[in-house]
């Protein structure tokens, strides 16, 4: 509270006994008791001076019958400290409130405490009544708010409430009493959350409106009466009750338009009003009243009134009140209908210029953003522009069994609604039965059934003759193995082998793009030169190859840029983008002007998947170009808002209505140095990365033609947060804004825009190809199969990598054909792409002449599933596949027809469980789109069971540590890994997906989920820097490197690999300080700006600003107040609707009459 502790003091000599009547406290005990307080000297002599007093009071009268808590208090001097004992959870949650208690004050035990309780509820005279409340309030002012805290939870709320109960029953009360009280009881009350609730039991409530409605003309009692009515209007049920009984209007009148008097009950008067607004009850009753236009003219006057930011609380106050009342769609309505958007807009505006008035400027933007109208989004429907008969489907079946799933993000996301996130228990989410934990399902197929995926086993009938024919090759030197690193051993050596394998043919590149890749080339040899080049030209050969031959829903016939020309991995480490301070609050601004002057926005439609005319890009010279019908792109519709701003909507998945985030898009016919702001309008998450120093990804078609063919990030002025437009078909839906500027380089460019690193299904078919032509077959085996045909019509890939055995001898065969299994899968989720670029990081070490893959290819058999959804990559979807489901959501019961990839990759798992051949570790590669660093999440029972608080025995679980090891190993190896970032708890939604089901019906011990982040990392040395692809495949490599942990002890190494992998293999099995958190949070902090606008909570007064005000209140006199009224008692009040001055103003005569008949007004 706001008064300095008491300081030490010292007492001399004993309390005498004084005399008193009969049943009345002494009023000299009393008075001594408080005058100890005021003294000095020692803490231990104040207790025991205190207690004393105490005592006395006790021994002087008759136990009282008071509404209180029967409970043991004392003080205690310990240490030459003044304190209170006891602890705050000695209340519990016995008592409720509806009825008094009996307390024997006098019985041996009690507290002073309660002493002065007990004598506050007692009518007697009053000096003692007011030494009473002198000595509680010295008392509750000397420290912190825990003493507060401890009255209250003694019962000190209910005595303070039964006081003033019994003080205002006279026919004329004491304000010399009153007034304290009043104040007393505003300070407890602020501090205890039930205060209204207790204020209604004890019928205090009336009484008090009741004391204001007498006392409006005093300035000092109405601001008494006015700061207890607002902390009792904490209770919802006791604001509409002040209501019911016309307590609005009365409050309402006493907030004048500006003037230099009563600026204190003002406060109050609104501050108290804000509070009643919070029923929605009262909301719509001060809207029928015309509180919203009374409200806005009273705000406009006292700014206009106050240059000298005198007045700021008085305004800042009037701003909650309308924060409150437009909680309600009619408050919004006539909150737009009286022009207060208008005048909101131009004083928000006018205070961005003065510092210090932050205070009002944010609520009154929050303001703006809660009463701008909601519009559907412009589309025609919200049904994708493209659809796909699905087998035994009518054309608009899809469409009525869409389910609006609102968990639209990978395994480790959550995206319920606002309204629902708070409500949503983590804890409950977790699965807590043991049977379902421990036990192993039987699988979902026959073992016949599974035979068919023996064809996916090449390795176990494959002859090897080739070994017999092949000359005898040299081996490779110790020195050659340990210099070989991924770039000098795979791409170099990958090059060469194509350039000796390939027909002659002219290269496809430009010389400027051969120019520049002979300058990026680590060596600088003119042989590496050339052959980097050659490589490079017959990858994209194979690519526009394999693009020719990929089909999509929209038949599409184009390739983008990038896929035709190739691109480079970004020139270097790119730094997380700074944000602006209040960049938000400046784009909100600017939404709210478009809304407020339509007549400058153009609303003009450039682009339209759903219309022919605007598919292709315009000659028109006004604007820019837009295109998107190409592989993985996804733009729906483009809307010209002003010179340089537009509004971009982007396409739901196929055969769904939701699902937006991923975005690919060609935009041309810009002017050089000009910012242009893109808004992309129909985002779903709640939060994104790109509040937090993530960028798009740009592609520049002149960059890359003059050398430099490079996917950098690119934006600034970049913010996400919620806006005014919802679903056309789902209006309770909200959306949100990713809005960015970018200022292009060149006129006339040709640029590409996208949410990460794209890599289409097209740039897999290549990479495998390239992999399978460059890879040495008496070293490396290599097969690439199809997994089955996807519902679209294109091939899923499969790849078995291992090390060819040494010879065809019987030994060898068998060492070949014995080699456990990894199982990798990526991309489930299109959105991700940069699973695939992870993906792409493993296949080529796993390729490569590293010694650690070498060992790693002659220790394990790796059955790789690189993209689970070609179709939905093809189409530019963000999570679903074309049945318009999320393949990791069929991993429990896949569909053969709607979910080939999921039904079949589960049906290698269990056949290789079946042939004893259950693989050491599956991981399912994913990307995060609201978190930093890479990181995993596997499968515990352990963990999962001591997190939800289970109170099974764990002691008697039987659970190997092996599924840390590999993120130990990961946390030492890897940069961009974060263990602490980890989880291995087992939730009830995930029950279906890959991790959870391939560790439960197929047994996997280490079943994981890799998750990347789009944006960067916040630890290691990548810290502060956004991943690029470089980053990502380096992740893949040291994944398939973090897997030596587990063949340490299986497999012979010669000294000079042994020395070269030491580091990796020394980890012990010790675990590491971490815990498995709630993986639904975000790791981020809020953001600096608030993205949401309806879940704005006013800031309310704290406790040491109400003891101020109340405080300020009791220093000032009468005499003031009634000089003061003089001139104000006559002011009319014109800026109160007349629904308020002619409302009536009857007398109370009876609160339970009242209470019966309350008034819906």
């Amino acid at each position: 509270m706001s008064r300095p502790p008491v300081g030490p003091f010292t007492h001399k000599g004993s309390l005498q006994k004084q005399p008193g009547a009969s049943g009345q406290p002494p009023v000299a005990l009393i008075h001594q008791t408080s005058n100890i307080l005021h003294s000095g000297g020692e803490t231990q002599e104040t207790a025991r001076a205190f207690n004393a007093a105490s005592l006395q009071l006790r021994k002087t009268q008759p136990e009282p019958r008071i509404h209180s808590l029967a409970a043991q208090m004392f003080l205690s001097g310990r240490a030459s400290h003044f304190t209170w004992s006891g602890t705050l959870k000695e209340r519990g949650n016995s008592y409720t409130g509806s009825e008094p208690l009996r307390v024997g004050m006098t019985a041996p035990g009690s507290s002073g405490l309660e002493v002065l309780l007990s004598t506050l509820q007692r009518v007697g005279d009053v000096e003692s009544t007011l030494n009473t409340l002198n000595v509680l309030d010295e008392l509750l002012s000397a420290g912190t708010d825990r003493r507060i805290h401890y009255m209250i939870s003694k019962g000190g709320s209910e005595a303070l409430l039964m006081a003033l109960q019994n003080t205002t029953q006279g026919l004329s009360p004491d304000f010399s009493v009153l007034i304290p009280l009043l104040h007393l009881l505003a300070k407890v009350g602020h501090r205890d959350r039930g205060i209204g609730v207790k204020a209604e039991k004890l019928e205090a409530v009336l009484p008090t409106l009741e004391l204001l409605r007498h006392n409006v003309k005093n300035a000092r009692r109405a601001a008494a009466c006015l700061w207890v009515l607002r902390v009792f209007c904490s209770s919802v049920s006791t604001a509409t009750l002040i209501g019911n009984n016309r307590g609005l209007d009365v409050i309402f009148r006493l907030i004048s338009p500006h003037n230099t008097q009563h600026t204190r009950r003002v406060r109050a008067a609104i501050d108290t009003l804000a509070a009643l607004l919070r029923s929605k009850v009262n909301c719509r009753a001060a809207v029928a009243k015309g509180y919203v236009s009374g409200l806005l003219k009273l705000y406009e006057d006292w700014h206009s009134h106050d240059p000298n930011l005198e007045h700021v609380p008085i305004r800042r106050a009037l701003l909650h009140c309308l924060l409150h009342v437009t909680s309600s769609q009619e408050g919004r309505s006539a909150m737009v209908a009286e022009g207060g958007m208008t005048l909101l807009l131009q004083i928000t505006q006018s205070c961005l210029a003065v510092a210090g008035l932050e205070c009002l400027v944010k609520p009154a933007v929050q303001l703006m953003r809660k009463c701008l109208p909601r519009c559907p989004i412009p589309l025609t429907s919200d049904q994708s522009a493209y659809s796909l008969l699905l087998p035994g489907r009518s054309n608009t079946h899809w469409d009525a069994d869409t389910k609006l799933d609102d968990s639209f993000e990978d395994e480790s996301e959550d995206d319920t609604e606002h309204d629902e996130a708070d409500c949503h228990d983590y804890e409950d989410d977790l699965e807590t039965d043991v049977s379902v934990l421990s036990s192993r399902p039987q699988p979902d197929r026959s073992v016949e059934e599974l035979e068919q995926y023996a064809r996916l086993c090449p390795e176990l009938h494959h002859n090897f003759r080739e070994l017999d024919l092949a000359s005898e090759v040299e081996d490779s030197s110790d020195e050659d193995l340990l210099n070989g690193g991924l770039e000098n051993s795979s791409w170099a050596k990958m090059s060469r082998s194509v350039r000796s394998r390939r027909k002659s043919q002219q290269p496809s590149a430009s010389s400027d793009l051969q120019t520049n890749l002979q300058k990026m080339t680590p060596c600088g040899e003119e042989e590496k030169d050339l052959n980097a080049h050659e490589f490079h030209s017959h990858y994209l050969r194979c690519q526009q190859e394999a693009a020719a031959q990929t089909q999509s829903v929209a038949g599409y016939s184009i390739l983008a840029f990038p896929d035709f020309w190739g691109h480079l991995p970004p020139p270097g480490l790119e730094p997380m983008a700074p944000r602006r301070p209040n960049i938000q609050r400046k784009k909100v601004l600017e939404d709210i002007q478009r809304f407020l002057c339509p007549q400058d926005v153009i609303n003009k439609v450039i682009f339209d998947l759903d219309d022919p005319s605007y598919q292709s890009p315009s000659d028109q010279q006004d604007s820019l170009r837009f295109f998107s019908k190409f592989e993985c792109g996804n733009l729906r519709k483009v809307m010209h808002i002003r010179r340089h701003e537009y509004d971009l909507i982007l396409n739901a998945d196929v055969n769904t209505s939701q699902h937006h985030q991923w975005f690919y898009f060609e935009v041309s016919g810009m002017v050089a140095n000009v910012p242009y702001r893109f808004n992309i309008i129909n985002c779903e998450k709640v939060n994104s990365q790109f509040n937090y120093g993530m960028q798009p990804v740009m592609y520049s078609v002149r960059e890359a033609l003059e050398g430099r063919p490079h996917w950098v990030r690119s934006g600034t002025e970049i913010c996400y947060y919620r806006n005014n437009f919802h679903p056309s078909c789902r209006k309770g839906s909200s959306l949100y804004t990713l809005t960015f500027t970018v200022t292009f380089k060149h006129d006339e460019d040709v640029c590409y825009l996208a949410y990460h690193y794209p890599y289409s299904y097209s740039a897999l078919q290549a990479h495998l190809q390239l992999l399978q032509r460059s890879v040495d077959p008496r070293k490396v085996f290599f097969r690439r199969q199809s997994l089955c045909p996807t519902l679209g019509g294109n091939s899923c890939p499969f790849v078995t990598i291992t090390a060819s055995p040494p010879s065809r001898n019987w030994k060898d065969l068998h060492q070949f054909r014995n080699r456990p299994c990894v199982v990798l899968t990526a991309r489930v989720h299109p959105g991700e792409s940069n699973a695939s670029w992870v993906m792409k990081g493993s296949l080529e070490f796993l390729c490569s002449d590293d010694p650690i893959a070498q060992t790693l290819r002659e220790a394990y058999v790796f059955k790789i599933v690189p993209m689970l959804n070609p179709d939905g990559v093809v189409n530019g979807t963000q999570r679903c596949s074309l049945s318009g489901e999320d393949q990791n959501r069929q991993w429990m019961k896949p569909d053969i027809s709607l979910s080939p990839t999921i039904f079949h990759t589960k049906g290698l798992l269990l056949y290789l469980s079946s042939t004893g051949r259950t693989p050491v570790v599956f991981c399912d590669f994913h990307g995060h789109s609201r978190k930093k660093n890479v990181f995993l999440y596997g499968c515990s029972v352990k963990e999962t069971l001591w997190q939800s608080g289970c109170t099974v025995d764990t002691s008697v679980l039987k659970e190997p540590p092996g599924y840390r090891m590999i993120p130990k190993m990961l946390d030492r190896i890897a940069p961009a890994f974060s263990f602490n970032s980890c989880n291995f708890l087992i939730e009830k939604s995930r029950a279906s997906t890959a991790r959870v089901v391939v560790w439960r019906e197929v047994g996997v011990l280490r079943s994981y989920t890799m998750e990347s982040t789009y944006n960067g990392c916040d630890q290691g040395i990548y810290k502060g820097f956004q991943i690029g692809t470089r980053q990502l495949e380096e992740m893949g490599q040291k994944f398939c490197q973090s897997l030596l942990i587990l063949c340490r002890n299986r497999l012979d190494y010669n000294s000079k690999i042994i020395s070269h992998v030491s580091a990796l293999l020394d980890l012990d099995d010790s675990p590491l300080d971490h815990k498995s958190h709630n993986c639904f949070e975000d790791d981020e902090p809020p953001c600096v700006e608030e993205i949401e606008y309806h879940t704005h909570r006013c800031a309310d007064l704290g406790g040491d600003e109400l003891d101020a005000e109340v405080n300020g209140n009791a220093s000032s006199t009468e005499e003031e107040d009634n000089n003061a009224l003089q001139c104000h008692s006559n002011d009319k009040f014109q800026l109160c609707p007349s629904s308020v001055q002619q409302g009536p103003r009857e007398r109370l005569s009876s609160h339970r009459r009242l209470c019966r008949n309350m008034d819906s007004t």
